[in-house]
């Protein structure tokens, strides 16, 4: 989706669109921070030009891209009962992690939730380090799983655990370069992870 809507947003304005190896590489930075990466050398017109498309065409795209990956939903439900909480940072703008929230309907499984709009882009930590000061956790308290190398990226800055999850823009050797916990096949695995690290009991055991 975003892939898509990047090239479409390109062409739109008559200029060619950005290979998609390019535009993966840069999937979780902030708008502004993926554009000068994966467009670079465009003035600030034309930034705000294709940002006004990419948006455009990203709002129109009919498949949904804001979906969850497969399991996460059991994953976040499992969480919230035993009270651990979950939050969100996101390279996302405000608007558009609201969005996707109300939609499928998942706002109160989150204690608290950063967007690129809202802190310096990731992997700069200040979004992990805002939300860290909203729940009165120290780093390494808390957890960061994440599919991107900036997401790894922006926890190891600040020491705090990491977890890989696999499937999303980055691949597995870009994540293993950044030398998380562990580098799981998918969301669905995290609670059977987090019980073998004795967060909360196994499945196998209840």
């Amino acid at each position: 989706h975003i892939v898509a809507s990047v090239q479409a947003a390109a062409q739109d304005l008559g200029w060619p669109p950005p290979p998609a190896e390019r535009v993966r590489s840069v999937i979780g930075l902030s708008l502004d921070q993926a554009l000068a990466r994966a467009l670079p050398g465009l003035s600030r017109a034309e930034a705000q030009a294709f940002q006004t498309a990419y948006r455009e065409r990203y709002l129109a795209e009919d498949r949904d891209e804001g979906g969850l990956y497969p399991g996460a939903l059991r994953v976040l439900d499992r969480l919230q009962g035993q009270g651990i909480w979950s939050a969100v940072a996101t390279g996302k703008g405000r608007a558009g992690l609201d969005r996707v929230l109300s939609e499928l309907d998942i706002e109160a499984r989150f204690v608290a939730t950063r967007c690129a709009d809202e802190a310096r882009s990731k992997p700069h930590p200040q979004m992990l380090e805002d939300l860290l000061d909203v729940t009165g956790l120290e780093a390494d308290q808390a957890l960061m799983v994440g599919d991107t190398s900036f997401d790894l990226e922006m926890a190891a800055a600040i020491r705090m655990p990491a977890v890989a999850v696999t499937g999303g823009a980055h691949p597995e050797a870009r994540l293993r370069e950044c030398r998380p916990l562990a580098i799981l096949p998918g969301v669905s695995h995290l609670d059977e992870w987090l019980a073998g690290q004795g967060v909360f009991p196994s499945r196998q055991g209840q």
